[in-house]
């Protein structure tokens, strides 16, 4: 990699560093635009190669080169590396390799839930800046990792979290908070969809190419399952599995929809609540899931379907008598409601009284860009996340979507998850990030790595 390239993340010359001032919607010229010198493209290392990291960068293409992609699927890193680096990347099974490599400007982690924490961590502990796919990590105490060693490294970790780029809706929902057009907050309605269920998934041979064991990585040891009949799939259209897409449904390798959808509007419900001055975490949680099969101590009795939480209402306390619902049963989206009025923000939508009442009273011009951290912004809300991650990196600020302010988040979620298989709710101490009087949900704050798959501390 030539000496420019090379010191695009640690100048402030060229590519980026010409946007000195955050862009707007206002503005005609984009990142995008100030990005295209070829000695300016990044080196990028992918580690997993499927659906979104292929959306991923497709859509960071104006600014990046993939020239090292780690993938278990050798089938999927294969097309993968026609499609986005007309077959010029390395490939490598084991994703350490790629830390290795001096040339290596970022790290895009884009595997399975249960494959984040590893290779984030072990990315930062080499040097890299990270964009990692949501939701974060499996567990809370994973989030504890991951927010230690940032701090300690100083590393520029974006989480995929990319309504918050979003400046039209779920950008201007928060300035409309920030600005005080609802006042003060007393309750917020995360509304996301159930996970699916599934019939019974026999056990099936490995398909050729994939490395089955290292899928599996830190989780524990079980059969490749699959189930493709017509006459049961064929209304969804979809296979059943305990691997790639699939995987979602599982908790031994996500938290189902609370997790998946959770890290969207989740996020969007306390990014307003910290915006209306509730910093504080939550002090409780309870409320009632529905699961496709039994439970027993937390943990799934049937070992052949999907077992995440396919309805839920969840009742989040806080200090000063705040609310926070997460439920599955109305609207997809992010209900605010204050002393002075309320809003609705989805990905189609922004409404609500104060809304309407922009027309004659108008936020600043400045107001957008306060809770977007006056950092750089583009039009297109996923082109945006990482134009506005690439421009941290270079600039060492924090992204929009750091890892503190993700895992304050993703806390809720997980232990919305864990209340709901244990069904019972539980009492928060955030300050020491522990469940109160509870030994056994405590227990389920961490899930032990498989032998081999351990996180190098360095």
């Amino acid at each position: 990699m030539d000496d420019s390239r090379r010191d695009f993340l640690t100048t402030c010359t060229g590519g980026l560093a010409a946007a000195a001032v955050p862009y707007f919607f206002s503005t005609p010229r984009t990142l995008a635009d100030e990005t295209r010198a070829k000695n300016d493209r990044i080196a990028l290392g992918l580690i997993g190669s499927g659906s979104i990291a292929n959306l991923n960068i497709k859509t960071a293409k104006d600014w990046i080169d993939v020239v090292a992609i780690a993938d278990v699927d050798a089938g999927r890193a294969a097309g993968f590396n026609e499609r986005h680096a007309g077959g010029k990347a390395d490939v490598y099974d084991d994703y350490r390799r790629i830390l290795e490599r001096k040339d290596v400007d970022v790290i895009h982690v884009a595997t399975p839930d249960h494959w984040h924490t590893k290779p984030v961590v072990e990315a930062m502990l080499a040097g890299k800046d990270v964009y990692c796919e949501k939701p974060l990590t499996l567990t809370i105490d994973e989030g504890k990792l991951i927010r230690r060693v940032q701090k300690e490294t100083g590393r520029i970790v974006q989480v995929g979290t990319q309504q918050r780029s979003t400046f039209n809706l779920f950008t201007k929902a928060m300035a409309i908070v920030a600005e005080g057009r609802l006042g003060r907050i007393t309750q917020v309605q995360a509304a996301i969809g159930g996970a699916r269920s599934s019939p019974s998934i026999p056990v099936a041979a490995v398909p050729k190419g994939l490395d089955w064991d290292r899928w599996l990585g830190p989780a524990p040891a079980c059969d490749y399952r699959f189930l493709n009949d017509p006459e049961i799939v064929g209304k969804e259209g979809k296979e059943k599995t305990n691997c790639h897409y699939e995987f979602r449904w599982w908790y031994e390798y996500s938290g189902g929809k609370l997790t998946d959808w959770g890290a969207h509007h989740v996020d969007l419900a306390i990014w307003a609540l910290a915006l209306n001055g509730q910093t504080a975490g939550p002090t409780s949680i309870g409320g009632t899931a529905v699961h496709p099969v039994t439970f027993r101590d937390g943990v799934a009795v049937e070992k052949d379907r999907y077992n995440t939480a396919t309805a839920f209402f969840f009742n989040v306390d806080y200090p000063g008598g705040t609310k926070l619902f997460i439920r599955n049963d109305t609207d997809n989206g992010v209900l605010i409601e204050g002393e002075k009025g309320r809003i609705f923000v989805s990905r189609g939508k922004l409404s609500g009284g104060p809304v309407d009442d922009l027309k004659d009273n108008p936020l600043p011009e400045d107001a957008i860009a306060k809770v977007y951290k006056n950092l750089p912004m583009e039009h297109d809300e996923r082109k945006g996340h990482w134009a506005n991650f690439l421009w941290c990196a270079k600039e060492r600020k924090e992204p929009i979507s750091d890892v503190h302010s993700h895992m304050k988040m993703l806390n809720v979620c997980h232990l919305a998850g864990i209340s709901g298989r244990l069904g019972r709710s539980l009492q928060w101490d955030d300050a020491k990030e522990q469940i109160v009087g509870d030994e056994q949900a405590n227990s389920m704050l961490a899930r032990p790595y498989r032998k081999g798959y351990e996180i190098d501390m360095g």
